[in-house]
């Protein structure tokens, strides 16, 4: 099955890397939900359990949150270009309500499979929804002001973080959403968590909707290019000064440890919650660069991971629902209790996971089946999307 006779006019450079990254984002969720006890600490950025194969399998899908976001702002420049202010303003806002929505009610379910909704999870795709109202209204600034602003945030974000709150008062609260992952209790057994604290993505989504400046029609390749071998070298050159004098930047130092392989470690364990100015230096620099590679790649694989890039909220969703209903099987099939994957704050709390999982090897197996598995779900839905670009509904899924 190939999508080589859909026609589409929209960019394959980047629903190639946006398909890459969720496949990676895959595996993430993947070993979140099968690797031995990795629901009771066998952390990849644990220096006590974790090693390099380990830690490298979770650095890979590091790449997927800035990109992620980074090219929601991309694609907002790009839909925009035909249209008025106020009408991309307008879907700006009214998708990011509705990814807010997705998040608490949908994604939090799907996560958890608990009804009672007990634990409330704000991830990424509530990040996403945020950011994107905020840009709605950025949109109405100049460019050059709005690039201003993201460049401060980004670079500047990590200045606050001295600054910590606790409790449940409306200013803690307040800063769990903006700058500190955080959580409060509403209510007895009911607690909402802030994974992605979001101003530094506001920083991150606005810098996207500037760089769709390159990808305009009439955008020159070679300047584009030019651009990208620039922002690409400077990111990660700004890296490695900032995380080797362990200069401002992130909230962990890092530190020799008592193998050269841990100190490896300890090097790129950067900060994601919220991601700090080295994460996105790490991750965003290196993106630059693959985007220069992959500019004008045509093949089997590149196909293969477009039709993921260009249904990535379907993919999203979808791709949670499977591996969750893929580790309660994974249960039955060994005989232990698949309630226990209808997670809650007591199952959480009490270890009732200490020694569930899998090997790495039977993960990496997992995940591979998983995206064979998802390919002609997206591949059809991805189909249908183009034959049916009237619509309207369909820009929100």
């Amino acid at each position: 099955m190939t999508h080589t006779s859909i026609k589409s006019k929209r960019i394959n450079s980047i629903d190639l890397l946006r398909g890459l990254v969720m496949v990676l984002m895959a595996l993430d969720h993947v070993r979140d939900y099968f690797h031995i006890n990795a629901f009771t600490g066998n952390y990849p950025e644990n220096m006590e359990s974790t090693n390099i194969i380990l830690f490298g399998t979770r650095f890979v899908t590091h790449f997927c949150a800035p990109v992620f976001v980074f090219l929601a702002g991309t694609s907002a420049f790009l839909y925009g270009q035909n249209k008025s202010k106020a009408h991309l303003s307008k879907f700006l806002i009214t998708r990011g309500i509705w990814l807010i929505f997705v998040e608490i009610f949908i994604n939090n379910f799907l996560w958890w499979f608990d009804i009672s909704f007990g634990f409330t999870n704000l991830q990424v795709i509530w990040a996403i929804g945020v950011c994107m109202i905020v840009l709605g209204l950025l949109i109405h600034l100049p460019k050059k002001v709005i690039f201003i602003i993201a460049l401060l945030i980004v670079f500047g974000h990590n200045s606050l973080d001295g600054i910590v709150k606790e409790g449940n008062n409306l200013g803690a609260v307040l800063w769990y959403f903006l700058h500190q992952m955080n959580g409060f209790s509403y209510a007895e057994g009911r607690l909402i968590w802030f994974s992605y604290p979001v101003l530094p993505w506001i920083g991150v989504m606005s810098l996207g909707y500037c760089f769709g400046q390159l990808y305009k029609k009439e955008a020159s390749i070679t300047l584009r290019n030019k651009w990208l071998i620039i922002a690409g070298i400077s990111s990660i050159v700004l890296f490695f000064i900032f995380r080797g004098l362990n200069f401002y930047a992130d909230l962990i130092p890092w530190s020799y440890q008592e193998t050269t392989e841990k100190t490896i470690i300890s090097f790129f364990n950067t900060t994601k919650y919220p991601p700090s100015l080295v994460y996105l230096l790490m991750t965003l620099g290196p993106t630059f660069l693959f985007l220069y590679g992959i500019e004008n790649i045509k093949n089997k694989i590149a196909n293969y991971l477009i039709v993921f890039g260009r249904v990535p909220f379907f993919f999203y969703i979808i791709h949670i629902l499977v591996i969750h209903i893929g580790a309660i099987i994974g249960l039955i099939i060994t005989g232990k209790d698949w309630t226990l994957m209808i997670l809650n704050n007591e199952i959480m709390s009490t270890g009732a996971l200490r020694g569930y999982g899998y090997s790495l090897f039977t993960v990496y197996i997992i995940w591979a089946l998983i995206i064979l598995i998802l390919y002609p779900i997206c591949y059809r839905y991805m189909s249908y999307k183009l034959k049916n670009k009237n619509k309207w509904w369909l820009s929100y899924l």
